[in-house]
């Protein structure tokens, strides 16, 4: 007996929202080639060979609309790569749940639907760096626009370790009120988060903050530490006491602009960033590769609070 395409396409499409309501299958989800599902008269309807047939008609131009949509509405992957995607999106929706910031450490971890364990810190750091949402100009759009409904600071223009204080921060003025800053001194711990003391180098380094860092922090009550009166000295005295203290904060404001940049700390020896900074009449142009060893192989010598800059832009060896 000749049965219309329209009757067989029907039929692929009864057996693909079957097999999705009988696993339980919401949202995207490809369909395993050797599928076959029980539906009307046939026995094994071959759903896993008829979804790649639905793909080729779309290409080729055969799918109308009206299909296309019903289809879009069952959760049809239409392309490899989209499954991934969505499962990535669901695990940080959870994450930012209950986080409140898609700003996790570069080691966190965190499971999946299925209690799979996921390396969110690292996919993070992978989707803000240069091309990290794919090749195609219109997709890494799309997912850009669909990470900024999750967070809209998912991308921020500063390093990740100072959003995730930030949030952590602006939630306890939340719950508590702007008298809760007063109680947050070096040592207090939040979530394995030295943010007393982040604290207090957000005071201390206000003018190396950009505006909008200032701003936000303005509006939770935080204001910049008091400078001491200088004690009066000679002109070239002057000079030569600010100089270091001047070139390491170039270093770690290059630093942090890289890492924003690409996701890591890995920084080739001859690597030179260029970096604005407050006060400059011009960009500054850091060797930053030959900086980081120069710093590193000194680190005996330098303060607790520059110790702690380095930690909490992630080199362990600080």
């Amino acid at each position: 007996m000749y049965r219309p395409e329209s009757l067989v396409w029907l039929e692929g499409y009864q057996a693909l929202q079957r097999w999705r309501d009988e696993n339980g299958i919401t949202g995207l989800y490809a369909v395993p080639y050797d599928v076959e599902v029980e539906v009307g008269a046939t026995e094994a309807f071959p759903l896993g060979r008829w979804v790649p047939q639905q793909r080729k008609a779309l290409r080729v131009g055969q799918l109308d609309d009206h299909r296309r949509q019903l289809l879009d509405e069952a959760g049809m992957v239409w392309e490899p790569g989209e499954e991934a995607w969505e499962n990535k999106l669901a695990v940080l929706r959870s994450y930012r749940r209950v986080h409140a910031h898609l700003a996790p450490r570069q080691d966190a971890v965190w499971d999946d639907t299925d209690g799979r364990s996921v390396a969110i810190g690292q996919l993070m750091a992978n989707l803000r760096r240069k091309g990290g949402l794919g090749k195609d100009p219109e997709r890494a759009k799309t997912r850009a626009e669909q990470l900024r409904a999750i967070a809209p600071d998912w991308n921020c223009p500063w390093p990740l370790n100072w959003q995730r204080h930030y949030r952590v921060l602006a939630d306890l003025v939340d719950a508590d009120g702007p008298g809760i800053l007063d109680e947050i001194r070096p040592g207090v711990m939040v979530d394995g988060d030295d943010l007393g003391t982040w604290l207090q180098r957000q005071q201390r380094d206000w003018n190396l903050l950009s505006a909008e860092q200032r701003e936000r922090l303005a509006r939770l009550g935080l204001k910049p530490a008091q400078q001491p009166t200088p004690t009066p000295v000679g002109k070239d005295a002057a000079k030569k006491a600010g100089k270091p203290s001047a070139a390491f904060q170039r270093g770690i404001a290059a630093l942090a602009q890289y890492i924003a940049r690409e996701g890591h700390h890995r920084v080739p020896r001859s690597h030179a960033e260029e970096i604005a900074m407050e006060g400059e009449g011009a960009p500054v142009v850091v060797k930053l590769g030959v900086w980081i060893s120069n710093t590193k192989s000194r680190r005996d010598k330098l303060t607790q609070e520059q110790l702690n800059a380095l930690r909490e832009l992630g080199m362990e060896w600080a």
